[in-house]
């Protein structure tokens, strides 16, 4: 597979420093993309320094991603700064701190929050995905790459309906983008974490992630490696797939 060595990288979600999104935007600059990063907040602007510190040619975006003008901000950016984005992970989602989710099962949950969650955590990828389109339409080549969760394609926890839609949502999404775009070069993937230690993890969760057969939480780090390789030319003939990082969580027959 031939080496390219021009990628424009754009990854949403990634304010947080523990967090996906600059995980998987620092492993993409060592790769040797040039990263747009954005965040609902201008801490991202703290992102970009570390991501500069480490060698990456990056800039950042504070953007609403549930409003057209943020999308459009997003890409502008990364056509100003770079060019033509040719890589998308769309990781933006549940940690938003401007307006963090509201969980609720499906007994309690009001119309108004079953619409906010379904828009912040798989509307925002279809917003994104579709901006970035016609661009990689034009190069003849691109990757997107959508941060699902084992909650909603896979398995399932009380208490929050909505997140579990959505999620669900972002693998149909997947496999419908990548059969409508695959004979442009275009590839789009998903994967799935399971219990990810981040600084946003709550005590229970930590302790979930321990419960795995690994015997702990998974890393940002390992799971921004799988984006990677799915961002980059080697998986030029995997389309439309999940790819599941939980630890064996998800296969693991006896539970305590």
């Amino acid at each position: 597979m031939t080496e390219r060595t021009d990628d424009i990288a754009i990854v949403t979600g990634a304010g947080s420093a523990e967090g996906i999104g600059l995980a998987s935007a620092l492993l993409l600059g060592r790769a040797g993309m040039r990263v747009v990063v954005a965040s609902t907040t201008d801490r991202i602007h703290e992102r970009v320094a570390e991501l500069r510190a480490e060698g990456v040619d990056a800039h950042g975006v504070a953007a609403d991603l549930t409003r057209a003008e943020g999308v459009d901000a997003v890409v502008a950016a990364a056509l100003d700064a770079f060019g033509v984005p040719t890589v998308l992970v769309n990781n933006a989602g549940m940690t938003s701190t401007s307006n963090p989710d509201e969980p609720a099962s499906i007994d309690e949950i009001s119309m108004d929050q079953w619409a906010s969650s379904i828009d912040r955590n798989l509307t925002t990828a279809l917003r994104m995905t579709r901006a970035v389109l016609p661009g990689m339409r034009e190069v003849g080549y691109g990757r997107v790459v959508n941060v699902a969760s084992l909650s909603g394609p896979v398995m399932a926890y009380a208490g929050d309906v909505a997140y579990h839609a959505a999620k669900a949502g972002m693998l149909g999404l997947t496999r419908a983008a990548a059969v409508d775009v695959a004979a442009a070069g275009i590839t789009v993937n998903a994967v799935a974490p399971g219990w990810i230690a981040t600084s946003s993890s709550s005590d229970h969760e930590r302790a979930m992630g321990r419960a795995t057969p690994v015997g702990r939480p998974g890393t940002p780090h390992e799971v921004a490696a799988v984006i990677a390789f799915l961002a980059s030319p080697a998986a030029s003939y995997m389309t439309g797939q999940l790819l599941v990082v939980d630890g064996a969580n998800s296969i693991n027959e006896e539970r305590g």
